[in-house]
């Protein structure tokens, strides 16, 4: 626990607590779905209604949540901690749903729709324009997450937690509004373009970047932050997920890296532990505590560089036991006291 806090932490805890979408990316590998999980829980734990939704089809929030594969339906899978905690449901977005969704609110075509389905024009159509599909993905995020006058009936959520594609494909996934508004100068089109486009720049959003403290993670978040500021798109924080547990000291350290630490003394500690200890264990052991003190010099330049980005920061732990639902709930709680207190 304990991130790197900002100087205007105050404004940062009531973003978070304003924000109706939070949009999470980051690079492969770095958690970043674990992470959108464990944030919809945090939300929720203070009391709100959340909406977790995935749009890449790989089912991640399903296995994290060990439930059932979700279909384009919004389906209750959790609980937040605490005695007034609100739920978190969740959707996998897919755009041939949306796009049947999209024909019948806004042009009555729900049977005529299902029979284009049927003939795979749908599917050609996403297929040779692939920008289609992430507009009728955002789509159906920003329906969630406004629930205008013809979703009467339709559940209201307090936050809407996105699991993005990654950092290197954000910008391009989230201006894609933008950029068919330009296109489409009149109609239906236009016009939920704009909307979508709207809300993607507005103080009720915030994309937030998921990292490790490793170089190319954290090069691929700075040239993200770069790039979503650059399309006035609104950053959130930098999420440094999978921070090792400081087992050392900065003397510990420095005695480790200049090899400063004698064998015999290991040796002595060993047998007081009831170890029989051998030169060979001894040496692997010194090489091993070496690589440690190696690894958290990297980490905290790394950590460094992170902090130059100008954003909120928080660090998630790696736990030892990998990542169930009891682990998502220590990450959210976790999330709660950095960026909720």
């Amino acid at each position: 626990m304990g991130g790197l806090i900002p100087a205007a932490y105050s404004d940062f805890v009531g973003s978070f607590d304003s924000t109706r979408l939070h949009v999470v990316t980051g690079k492969g590998g770095t958690g970043k779905s674990t992470v959108a999980a464990a944030l919809a829980l945090a939300l929720a734990s203070t009391g709100k209604q959340v909406l977790l939704c995935e749009v890449e089809g790989r089912q991640g929030i399903a296995q994290l949540f060990d439930v059932p594969p979700l279909p384009y339906q919004e389906r209750h899978i959790a609980h937040g901690s605490g005695p007034d905690a609100g739920d978190v449901y969740a959707l996998a977005i897919d755009a041939e749903s949306a796009l049947l969704e999209y024909l019948a609110m806004y042009y009555h075509l729900g049977r005529a729709g299902r029979a284009l389905d049927r003939f795979g024009v749908i599917d050609f159509a996403t297929t040779i324009a692939p920008g289609v599909r992430d507009v009728l993905l955002t789509g159906k995020v920003y329906e969630a997450a406004k629930r205008n006058s013809r979703n009467k009936g339709a559940r209201h959520y307090d936050a809407v937690v996105l699991d993005a594609p990654p950092t290197g494909r954000i910008t391009q996934f989230l201006g894609v509004n933008e950029e068919l508004a330009g296109l489409a100068k009149v109609g239906p089109i236009k016009s939920q373009a704009d909307s979508v486009a709207n809300l993607l720049r507005s103080g009720g959003t915030a994309v937030h970047l998921v990292t490790v403290l490793e170089e190319m993670p954290v090069q691929e978040t700075a040239d993200g932050v770069e790039e979503l500021r650059a399309a006035q798109l609104p950053v959130g924080a930098i999420i440094v997920n999978l921070v090792r547990a400081k087992t050392l000291d900065a003397a510990q350290r420095e005695l480790l890296l200049t090899g400063s630490v004698p064998p015999a003394k290991i040796a002595k500690q060993l047998t007081k532990a009831g170890i029989e200890s051998t030169p060979e264990m001894v040496n692997s052991l010194l090489a091993e505590g070496r690589f440690q003190a190696e690894r958290r010099v990297l980490e905290d330049e790394q950590r460094a560089v992170v902090a130059t980005l100008g954003q909120p920061t928080v660090e998630l732990p790696l736990l030892p036991g990998g990542i169930d639902l009891a682990g998502l709930y220590e990450l959210a709680a976790d999330l709660r006291e950095q960026a909720m207190a």
